[in-house]
């Protein structure tokens, strides 16, 4: 067996059968690409497609979603299982090293703070989640998902000593009081930082405690140049882009001379966008609102638009794009279902250029990148 073949990556908990969440990996990785380009190939015929871009096989992950169950003698951090029992996975290899270091850390703040883990059959605990986001620095963003304020006081005394042994550039802490599976509540406290700085490319993006970003670095980083790339082939004068988010794509396109949008409903990432955008220096104008209400007609139409949408895609917006006056659109999908349908929704902008980004090794998930051009 090849180099290309072996298989990619050893986990101790896949080969236990105590996580199979990675249902690929024991698929060699060069198989598990070539499956995903050959898929996504299939449902957007005629197109110049880029070879795909690969990622590691482990420790791409830039950000942890740990379910906590189990005791506070013996706290469990990582996933439920179907009984609601928890499974630890502190060591899961798909994590950035920053995030397995921090894993004993934090486990020792849920005993030595008595944040109780929330048991989901008897709905009774206070504990829920632990959200750790890691920057190319090394820099790290931590939020404590509870289901009451009870804990505040005991994790404010123990803050100091977290922050002394974690390079935490924020902590917060999420209200979900409800029994069900949503992960986070209305409510995010603020107690130290606020902030992390995600570095990718020459571009210094911000996230706040809320915000979206995606959860492999590397790929998403090279997910933004080929976008540019793209963009800076066709010379717009004017982009637009929709479903922003904190300024990714936006940002890494922004030129002299050129007109740069962003759109985005949550008011936080847009606040983020704007403070990396008056670092850099560049002439962009973000606002919040409703990416398929935006006026995509008349004088201030944008020559590019930039979608980046959920997995449901567009929707109506199709529509609203095949009868505008852009020239390109540039289309970030994390589902190759969904944007085989809003391609078809708007026949009059043909897809020209495509590539895969491989955003989530050991899975069936793909992340595509199409260009689209008027006819």
């Amino acid at each position: 067996m090849s180099a290309g073949e072996s298989v990619a990556l050893e986990c101790a908990y896949f080969d236990a059968w105590r996580c199979r969440s990675c249902t690929l990996l024991a698929t060699p990785y060069a198989r598990q690409l070539a499956a995903k380009q050959a898929e996504v190939e299939a449902r957007l015929p005629a197109l110049a497609w880029e070879p795909p871009f690969e990622s590691a096989a482990g420790g791409f992950r830039n950000k942890a979603k740990m379910a906590v169950a189990g005791s506070l003698a013996a706290p469990t951090l990582g996933i439920l299982a179907a009984d609601g029992t928890g499974i630890d996975l502190q060591a899961c290899p798909l994590h950035e090293q920053p995030i397995q270091d921090a894993m004993p850390v934090l486990e020792a703040l849920v005993r030595d703070a008595a944040l109780t883990p929330y048991d989901v059959p008897s709905r009774r605990g206070e504990l829920k989640h632990l959200l750790l986001t890691a920057s190319p620095d090394g820099e790290l963003a931590l939020r404590l998902v509870l289901r009451s304020s009870e804990a505040i006081p005991r994790i404010r005394k123990r803050l100091d000593a977290l922050l002394a042994a974690l390079p935490l550039a924020s902590v917060s802490v999420n209200l979900q009081p409800d029994h069900k599976a949503v992960l986070e509540g209305d409510d995010e406290l603020v107690l130290h930082g606020g902030t992390l700085r995600m570095r990718v490319n020459h571009v210094p993006l911000r996230l706040k405690p809320r915000s979206f970003f995606q959860t492999n670095t590397a790929v998403a980083a090279g997910l933004y140049r080929q976008a540019t790339a793209w963009i800076d082939d066709v010379d717009p004068a004017s982009a637009l882009d929709l479903y922003c988010g904190v300024g990714g794509f936006a940002l890494h396109a922004a030129r002299p001379g050129r007109r740069v949008a962003g759109v985005e409903v949550a008011a936080d990432a847009i606040d983020a966008a704007r403070e990396t955008a008056a670092e850099l220096g560049v002439d962009t104008a973000f606002s919040v609102g409703d990416a398929t209400a935006v006026d995509l007609e008349g004088a201030g139409a944008p020559e590019v638009v930039v979608v980046n949408p959920p997995r449901r895609g567009i929707g109506p917006l199709a529509e609203r794009l095949e009868d505008s006056a852009a020239r390109h659109v540039v289309y970030s999908s994390c589902n190759p279902v969904t944007l085989a349908k809003d391609l078809a929704a708007m026949p009059s902008l043909a897809p020209v250029r495509g590539r895969l980004f491989d955003m989530f090794p050991h899975t069936g998930h793909a992340e595509v990148l199409v260009l689209l051009e008027r006819r």
